[in-house]
């Protein structure tokens, strides 16, 4: 009981003060190059999903899964994760620095389905199969993670080639 109301003073506190404790997010891409040098600092990868908006399936692989990940330190020291609206007109930078927009890179990388989730390298090369559609949800997640844990050993040398159908 004493720890229950030394946690509830605790947020009581924190709440009166106007500080809110920092909520983990998937932040939409502004500058993929400057995302790429990030992943590259820590040997990791960009993982990028692709939303569309009032697309309940992106909102709850977002608020289930990517979110939640996000915030993970864990996953911080591995991959940069990024949000593209597939279908906005929003700024942006690509991995080569050239101006486009949310809705040009999608239509590069061939997104017609949201969510749509990919993995890249710092060159911007794609390094697994993208995960198309929200799958089954008691899925979903390991799916997640053999992703990023595929791209992150490519980057890393563990894997010495990329699979025959350029994943």
């Amino acid at each position: 009981m004493k720890q229950i109301v030394k946690q509830l003073f605790l947020w009581l506190a924190i709440l009166s003060c106007g500080i809110t404790p920092a909520r983990a997010d998937v932040p939409y891409a502004h500058d993929l190059r400057q995302d790429a040098a990030a992943a590259r600092a820590v040997q990791g990868v960009v993982l990028l999903v692709f939303v569309g908006q009032h697309c309940s399936y992106c909102e709850t692989a977002l608020n289930d899964f990517l979110i939640p990940m996000s915030g993970n330190a864990d996953y911080k020291s591995r991959v940069v994760m990024r949000r593209i609206d597939r279908n906005a007109l929003r700024d942006l930078k690509d991995f080569s620095g050239h101006p486009v927009s949310h809705r040009e890179i999608a239509e590069d990388y061939g997104v017609r389905m949201t969510p749509t989730v990919m993995v890249f390298d710092s060159e911007g090369r794609a390094l697994v199969k993208p995960l198309v559609g929200l799958t089954t949800l008691d899925y979903y997640g390991a799916s997640l993670d053999q992703a990023i844990d595929q791209g992150v050993a490519k980057v890393r040398g563990k894997i010495s080639s990329l699979a025959p159908d350029g994943y």
